[in-house]
């Protein structure tokens, strides 16, 4: 599953940098699939979504940092845990209940955003 930013967020910015998939970002900004990514241009997401990985997106949040979903592999492929659970000093990066995902699907997830 995808991790979740909660309201508790005290937009220190420690988990932005931590991210591997260029999925965290502050409250209020606008985001692309291609942030971070090899992702260029229109493509079609593994959860099926045709997107333009160029084309900015709403944010999630005005007013906290926030992970988008498609983005979130929950560091697998990089990492043994969740790096922005790992450094928030508050602890408010958590699984997102509403984005449950097997390892399996995080993993293909994480191949297609880096093909490398």
């Amino acid at each position: 599953m995808a991790i979740i930013i909660t309201d508790e967020c005290i937009n220190c910015g420690a988990c932005e940098p931590e991210c591997p998939n260029t999925a965290i970002y502050e409250g209020a900004d606008d985001w692309r699939y291609a942030d971070g990514t090899d992702l260029n241009g229109k493509v079609v997401l593994p959860n099926g979504k045709a997107v333009d990985a160029n084309e900015a997106q709403q944010p999630i949040s005005d007013e906290i940092y926030f992970i988008v979903p498609d983005k979130c592999t929950e560091c697998k492929g990089f990492h043994d845990e969740p790096q922005c659970a790992a450094v928030c000093p508050v602890d408010c990066c958590i699984p997102d209940e509403d984005h449950v995902e097997s390892e399996e699907t995080l993993l293909a997830k994480q191949a297609f955003m880096h093909k490398d």
